[in-house]
């Protein structure tokens, strides 16, 4: 991993906070030397059937930051999630801190503006974020220095943050019973995700990888701390020295058996916006469902 600046050195303090409806795990993670923070995968919460939008979890993060003191550098996105809304920009609204995401969401945004039929004022540039991550780019999070890896296979825009002795991984990797996530959706591909989680693996053993979902496999508990060197010896799909062929294999069969999202559609057009809501032409928050688009 010599070509990333890893610093195992630091341990920056992770609070994880469950949202039980998306199965989303949004962090706080802050530099142990300072008072600065970053907010990692941030949920807005929706009911999708009454089309109302609402805050509770995006203020409960809110409000721990502001009971601790702490100032907010980042507002962290690991990838365009297909399954929960970002709460970005109301979080940016009340706390500060700059978006960002991987540079491939100019990707993204150029396959899904097509899905969705979005004109010509949906820019398709990144423009809506503060910045564009690109593999090996590097930040600060107070006085802890943060580096960025590109891990597509699931959405070509996916990244893991590493801040210290902490990776967050958004989608790339569960929990070890947990295996990986899915890589059908437009512009994913196994082969790359194999690869990507590989990038992963190669980081240090005692390296704390957290996790953006999980769902309790078999009914235990939810857990979103786990180990590379745990992630190696016991992921369901990779550990134990799974083929780049055998992955691909299962992976493409596993994910012609499951459903869509159920929030996909309103996720993906809030998401490729950094968070926010597209209007109509009247200024009116409006989501579009496209028909045999997906």
């Amino acid at each position: 991993m010599s070509q990333y600046p890893v610093n195992m050195a630091i341990t920056p303090d992770v609070s994880g906070h469950f949202d039980e409806a998306t199965n989303t795990i949004s962090y706080i993670v802050k530099d142990p030397a300072s008072a600065h923070c970053a907010i990692v995968d941030s949920v807005m919460d929706i009911n999708y059937a009454a089309g109302r939008i609402t805050y509770d979890h995006a203020d409960a993060l809110i409000a721990e930051i502001k009971d601790k003191g702490l100032m907010l550098d980042w507002i962290i996105e690991t990838h365009v999630h297909a399954d929960h809304l970002s709460a970005a920009p109301y979080i940016q609204q009340e706390l500060g801190g700059k978006i960002g995401v991987g540079e491939k969401i100019m990707v993204v945004q150029e396959t899904f503006g097509k899905v969705f039929n979005e004109g010509t004022e949906f820019q398709r540039d990144g423009s809506q974020f503060d910045a564009l991550f690109r593999d090996g780019d590097t930040y600060m999070i107070g006085q802890m220095p943060c580096f960025a890896m590109s891990t597509p296979g699931h959405t070509p825009a996916c990244m893991v943050h590493v801040m210290g002795n902490a990776a967050f991984v958004g989608d790339t990797l569960f929990m070890p019973d947990g295996g990986s996530a899915r890589a059908d959706f437009p512009g994913g591909d196994a082969g790359e995700l194999y690869d990507s989680i590989q990038k992963v693996l190669a980081l240090p053993d005692d390296m704390r990888l957290f996790m953006c979902h999980d769902y309790g496999p078999g009914g235990r508990d939810i857990k979103w701390e786990t180990t590379v060197a745990e992630e190696k010896a016991h992921n369901i799909h990779v550990g134990g020295g799974k083929t780049r062929e055998e992955f691909i294999k299962f992976r493409t069969e596993r994910d012609a058996q499951l459903d869509m999202p159920k929030l996909i559609i309103p996720s993906l057009q809030v998401n490729m916006r950094a968070g926010v809501v597209p209007k109509d032409k009247d200024g009116n928050p409006m989501l579009k469902v496209p028909v045999n688009g997906l």
